[in-house]
């Protein structure tokens, strides 16, 4: 690792020592890195970069994020031990069953996944998706522990000193949101990570990938040319991963301390390696179907062979490739094979990746257009970064936007872990961008001689204090591409009228999220793709019950009124919301 600017780095501050532990379960490959805090001192970010299966591999800090589940149910084997000769044959032989790209399950509905014909293989029995992936953070975390323990000084008395106390960061792709965050926390307990208990959970922080590869380039002093040039310029952090592409546009604030902010609402597309993987496999079934090396189990090892040397390799259209799979004897010249080779021309693997490639170049544009300053650079980061042809094509294809690209030139795949403790202990982004509007639904005052008001009628309600009302009015709270600093809470005031006190104890209020555009929404559209429930914000009124005054409605029923408040901090890499009421000049 470069040596970072110091002044980027600050001591940390605490009690005790801790520590704090950042899990990146990435779509095909893994890695954990981990700090010990003490009180005065600039955090030392290590990686884990010994895992079972790997002895004979020297600082390798990724593991395959694949596991073999038994009949039962029951977690067999998992990461590198997972991909051993002797694991792979007892899977053969006691029908165990194998579990991969798990983390794309996690995603929200709204991102489409297009996995051209292939699907997801089936979940183990008796398991979810989330109680998959807490198998996994557990294994991490069992291997993070055996790693401190055993390389430590005194490593099993400092694990038992700081493992009630833990703190964990798990980093998620840009288009992860709320419901994605509380699988990953629900995960982290099925896990065994943390307690079932509120002390427990408030132990799990956040990060967006985005967020995380910023940090990591910080930490790597990627940044330092762009903290000598004093224009304030934006520049893209593309975090090119195994499942997700994930693109977010900084621009630097303030640099003793550094302060970054984010200025275009981050992206995420499904771009990453997998899917060049997909179209190999599907090209090579259709280019193979008339050979005996057609068959599925030849395919599966073809492909292998293809994400192990030319996948990785592949750099210039006009050379031929070989894809190396099997002994000096293997020939099927109608095919292209000889002495165990597959022949494929430069532009037949160049057109496996266009898709990813135009989705990145797309990406890349739009958030130019919406950022708020001039983007020079971008930082190519995460796993697929290594691939000189998405590195090369990228340079070429956005030479005419006047962008410079650029990637670190040390392990870019583990950038996410390091990147998510530098985000917990550093800190540097002061101010993100709403990536979508938010919103309450109220109840708007019914218009008679309003055509779209007449057409929602049986969405109508009546408040005991007369006025009719329609349901499903959208009130917007947080505009899109807004830039929201940590420290903003957003507030809105609102009433309500109940005829029985009882339903106070269980006052529950729905946070919608709009992802149609910039323009605000006259009603929810409760079954639209482009709305959902961001949470839910549930209070105990039950206090006012004793202050509330009674009043007459105009049918003769007695009906009470309640002003509440609705604050949300948008800012966190994290939602977080509240009811705010005043119950005897006391604000709760």
């Amino acid at each position: 690792m470069k040596a970072t600017s110091e002044h980027t780095r600050k001591p940390y501050r605490g009690t005790g020592r801790s520590l704090v532990i950042a899990l990146d379960v990435g779509t095909t490959f893994s890695g954990v890195s981990y700090a010990i805090l003490e009180n005065g001192e600039v955090p030392k970010i290590h990686g884990v970069t010994r895992f079972p299966g790997q002895e004979h591999v020297a600082g390798n800090s990724k593991i395959p994020s694949i596991m073999y589940y038994d009949k039962e149910g029951k977690m067999m084997a998992a990461g590198a031990e997972a991909e051993g000769a002797s694991v792979e044959a007892q899977a053969e032989d006691d029908g165990w069953s194998k579990v991969e790209l798990f983390k794309l399950r996690l995603r929200p509905k709204s991102m489409k996944l297009e996995m051209n014909g292939m699907r997801l293989g089936p979940l183990p029995p008796n398991k979810s998706a989330v109680e998959v992936f807490g198998d996994f953070l557990g294994y991490l975390f069992r291997c993070t522990r055996s790693f401190i323990e055993d390389t430590h000084a005194n490593g099993q008395a400092l694990w038992r000193n700081v493992e009630s106390d833990i703190q964990f960061v798990l980093s998620h792709p840009n288009g992860w949101e709320g419901a994605q965050q509380t699988k990953m926390r629900r995960a982290a307990v099925y896990g065994g990570l943390i307690p079932e208990t509120d002390e427990g959970k408030s132990r799990i922080r956040f990060v967006t990938e985005g967020e995380a590869s910023l940090h990591a380039c910080v930490l790597n002093g990627l940044a330092n040319d762009v903290l000598t040039d004093p224009s304030g310029h934006g520049f893209i952090v593309a975090d090119a991963g195994g499942g997700t592409l994930d693109i977010s546009t900084y621009a630097i604030r303030g640099t003793q301390p550094l302060v970054i902010e984010e200025i275009a609402p981050p992206d995420c597309v499904f771009a990453g390696s997998v899917f060049v993987s997909r179209r190999a496999r599907a090209f090579l079934e259709e280019k193979l179907k008339n050979s005996k090396y057609g068959t599925a189990d030849s395919l599966d090892h073809i492909t292998r062979r293809f994400d192990e040397t030319t996948k990785r390799l592949f750099r210039d259209k006009k050379d031929t490739q070989f894809i190396q799979f099997g002994s000096p004897y293997d020939k099927d010249l109608a095919a292209g094979i000889r002495g165990g080779q597959l022949k494929l021309s430069g532009a037949e693997v160049a057109q496996l990746y266009d898709a990813s490639i135009e989705a990145a170049v797309h990406s890349i544009k739009t958030q130019i257009q919406a950022s708020t300053a001039a983007v020079k650079s971008v930082w190519l980061v995460g796993g697929f970064a290594a691939s000189p042809w998405l590195f090369a094509q990228l340079q070429e294809r956005l030479a005419a936007l006047k962008l410079t690209v650029s990637r670190p030139d040390n392990q870019t795949s583990k950038a996410v872990a390091d990147g998510a403790i530098g985000f917990y202990c550093d800190h540097h982004v002061s101010a993100r961008m709403s990536k979508f509007m938010y919103g309450v639904e109220y109840l708007r005052e019914f218009d008679p001689q309003d055509s779209d008001h007449v057409a929602r009628q049986h969405r109508m309600c009546e408040l005991p204090s007369g006025p009719k009302l329609l349901l499903d009015a959208f009130d917007c709270i947080l505009a899109r591409s807004v830039r929201v600093k940590e420290s903003t809470v957003f507030s809105r005031k609102y009433c309500t009228e109940l005829t029985s006190l009882s339903t106070l104890s269980v006052f529950e209020v729905e946070i919608w999220c709009y992802r149609g555009g910039d323009v605000v929404p006259k009603w929810i559209l409760r079954d639209s793709e482009v709305f959902s429930t961001l949470c839910n914000v549930r209070a105990d009124l039950s206090p006012l019950a004793g202050s509330a005054q009674p009043k007459q409605g105009k049918n003769g029923k007695t009906y009470w009124t309640i002003v509440f408040s609705i604050e949300i901090h948008f800012g966190l890499t994290e939602f977080k919301a509240r009811i705010k009421w005043v119950d005897n000049g006391r604000t709760r």
